[in-house]
């Protein structure tokens, strides 16, 4: 007797290949697809803000990249002996002031660039929970008197300093559809898919948990109906529907483990990408593999065999298919031989 049931995906009707540029933007789990489109070497850029959960502040991100905003030191905030940033992940804030703002804005310009050329957008959205500043540090927002500003990261500091909210699934349709019309006016040719992350917001409750999802599937699937060219992808149904085991959660029970992403991940690629593209991740993780591979005597003739062998391969693959970008990996093998 089977005791799974297993989601079958429907092979996209529009596909990625090698040819493409993917922007990821979103939640932590974007970072695990990410990856392994790095691995295999897409052309990719990951969180330029750094990891956002809720969909008030990814759509502020996007915009600003679009906008290719600049960021001043007046958006900055001093806590805790650092400089941080309301719209970006801590991984963006130092003690040191101007080298936060350089990280940012040098993050901006790469985003502005990347997008207008992108043919593929990524957002995971992770929870329609939001935190609102109710007592602003940030010079600017104080100069402004302004409250109520979604921050896309707490960093710490005190919980009275914000308000939690729910969003509504017509507040989550409006803030992404106006994403949307922007987006399709700066880069025409963009394709995006929409995931909700599977990663369990359990800090807010189950149930809390489980109204925030709900509202970002019900607010994503509207758009997607709307527009020809958003996309869904099941990354959150695979998870808790078909796996459906805590034995595909870390020990945390809160992140899907190696195990659940590598199977989204199979399952990501067979639907969204033709098969060229497939046997050409297969050439590709071969060299990889190769490229780690631990010899147990690294000035064996047969370990130089091994790597001259694929030398070539991998110098072969990158004239076969110029949009491979192999360098990195043909300079390692020129190294070590």
């Amino acid at each position: 007797m089977d005791f799974r049931l297993e989601l079958d995906i429907k092979k996209s009707t529009t596909l990625i290949n090698y040819r493409d540029k993917i922007m990821l933007c979103g939640s932590c789990f974007t970072e695990n697809i990410g990856s392994k489109l790095d691995y295999h070497k897409f052309k990719t850029l990951q969180n330029p803000n750094g990891i956002l959960f809720n969909p008030i502040s990814i759509a502020k991100s996007v915009t600003s990249y679009i906008e290719n905003k600049q960021y001043n030191e007046d958006e900055l905030f001093y806590f805790n002996d650092i400089w941080q940033s309301w719209e970006h992940h801590s991984r963006f804030s130092s003690v040191n002031k101007n080298e936060s703002l350089q990280m940012i804005n040098d993050s901006q310009k790469a985003a502005h660039q990347f997008l207008k050329e992108a043919n593929w957008l990524m957002l995971t959205l992770g929870s329609a929970f939001v935190y609102e500043l109710t007592s602003p540090l940030t010079p600017l927002l104080e100069e402004r008197g302004v409250r109520g500003e979604v921050v896309a990261n707490c960093h710490k500091v005190p919980t009275d300093k914000f308000n939690k909210r729910l969003l509504g699934v017509e507040e989550v349709m409006s803030v992404l559809d106006n994403l949307m019309h922007r987006l399709f006016l700066f880069n025409p040719k963009l394709k995006i898919i929409f995931t909700i992350s599977p990663v369990r917001h359990l800090r807010d409750g189950f149930v809390e948990n489980n109204r925030s999802k709900s509202t970002l599937i019900q607010a994503v699937h509207q758009l997607v109906d709307k527009f020809d060219k958003l996309f869904y992808f099941p990354a959150y149904e695979l998870v808790i529907d078909d796996l459906r085991d805590y034995r595909f959660y870390a020990e945390d029970m809160v992140h899907p483990n190696y195990a659940a992403t590598n199977y989204v991940w199979e399952k990501f690629v067979d639907a969204m990408m033709d098969e060229e593209t497939i046997s050409l991740m297969d050439k590709v993780n071969e060299i990889q593999r190769a490229r780690n591979h631990k010899p147990f005597n690294p000035t064996s003739d047969q370990h130089k065999k091994f790597l001259q062998s694929y030398l070539h391969k991998t110098t072969e693959l990158q004239q076969k298919y110029p949009q491979l970008d192999l360098q990195e990996e043909i300079a390692f093998f020129n190294s070590v031989i």
